[in-house]
């Protein structure tokens, strides 16, 4: 009786440490089914094969794609988001210190830099033969003694689809520029125009991007607007537009590469706000709690000393044409596409000008909070009476 009992309490304690050693196992199974990986094999608009993952920094498949303007304000912003959801991004460069930014965007192995020039097509054939969407970023606002903005706008752009064709690449994404135009009184809008018709006659399939002005941290509309360098103007500041956010443009890029509904489309993004430049100055001095001095100087004077200064001066310092767009408010193409096909809601840009702007504060009034909240902290001073009452 008493060996039977060892017996059966030998059984339970064997049955309990049989469970207690394979339970371990099964957590583990179960816990690898969970976070397996899921991929697919996915077909291109050309036919090619693509393995297709979850996506993530270090994630083996996806997308080979080539990004011209990458080291560029725009352009750092969708290397960003296609290396860290696991494309492999091939990043054409002309300054050896111009990319080095772009270096910790993606995994290693996953930025690859290629050194290339925009006129010799050698180069630019290299950088997109291996590739499955190419973006065409490359934009100048002012001329320089190398390139004019027909080179870069037209030839340039020609160059790059020229070397799409060649290679039968699935995807090509041109960005352009709002109010292009070939019949604008602007060289920058008109060369813009034409360097869309060139790429569509070349590549028919093109993804044509017209994003408004652009804000972020790097940009040239919030932060010129907080210097104390941006003193003159020509129109008392009331060209107006819609400024829009350079992550949302650069979220709606990335989703471009993966909707192969979008090719053949022309896009128009813009923000939810339509504002004067001289409305935004003064939600810029709200911000910063300064108040910036901006001094007007008539078109006819303006035009030709930002010329001169152009050619004289080897840092940016403005131009002829920039003055021209002064006087030009932005233009929405309703036949365009907007944010709303891809599904996407863009921010307004008082949502951000405390994140960007915030350096630009004297260290009196760097902790105090955004603007917004400092107005909605002031209305609850006051009591506000309702006439039916």
């Amino acid at each position: 009786m008493a060996l039977s009992n060892r017996c059966a309490r030998s059984g339970a304690a064997a049955t309990g440490l049989t469970k207690a050693l394979t339970a371990p196992a099964a957590t583990v199974t179960r816990t690898a089914a969970q976070r397996r990986s899921i991929q697919d094999v996915a077909i291109t608009r050309t036919g090619k094969p693509i393995i297709r993952v979850q996506g993530g920094r270090s994630s083996l498949g996806g997308h080979n794609a080539t990004v011209f303007g990458a080291t560029g304000f725009l352009g750092r912003y969708i290397v960003n988001r296609l290396a860290r959801s696991g494309c492999t991004v091939v990043c054409p460069y002309r300054e050896e210190m111009g990319k080095r930014h772009l270096k910790v965007t993606g995994d290693l192995g996953r930025v690859v830099f290629m050194e290339y020039d925009l006129r010799n097509t050698q180069s630019i054939e290299e950088s997109v033969r291996h590739s499955d969407i190419v973006y065409n970023l490359v934009g100048r606002d002012y001329p320089t003694k190398n390139f004019n903005l027909e080179d870069v706008h037209v030839e340039g752009a020609e160059r790059i689809a020229e070397a799409c064709a060649k290679y039968d690449v699935d995807r090509f994404v041109h960005v352009s520029s709002f109010n292009a135009n070939k019949d604008s009184s602007s060289e920058f809008f008109r060369t813009k125009a034409r360097g869309e018709e060139v790429v569509r006659d070349i590549f028919p399939e093109t993804t044509i991007v017209r994003p408004a002005p652009m804000f972020g941290f790097e940009d040239r509309l919030l932060n010129r607007l907080a210097s104390m360098t941006h003193m003159l103007t020509s129109n008392w500041m009331q060209e107006r537009y819609w400024p829009v956010h350079s992550i949302d443009v650069a979220a709606a890029l990335e989703q471009m590469c993966y909707d192969d509904t979008t090719a053949g489309q022309t896009y128009e993004l813009f923000g939810p706000r339509n504002l004067s430049t001289s409305e935004l100055a003064e939600i810029v001095d709200k911000e910063i709690i300064k108040h910036r001095r901006h001094i007007n100087i008539p078109k006819s004077v303006m035009k030709p000393v930002s010329e001169l200064m152009n050619r004289i001066l080897w840092w940016p310092v403005g131009s002829a044409d920039e003055v021209e767009r002064e006087f030009l408010d932005q233009v929405i193409d309703k036949k365009a596409k907007t944010f709303k096909d891809l599904g996407m809601e863009p921010d307004d840009v008082t949502k951000w000008t405390f994140q960007y702007l915030q350096g630009y504060r004297s260290s009196a009034f760097y902790d105090l909070p955004p603007a917004s909240a400092r107005e909605k902290r002031e209305e609850r001073k006051y009591l506000h009476v309702i006439d039916d009452q």
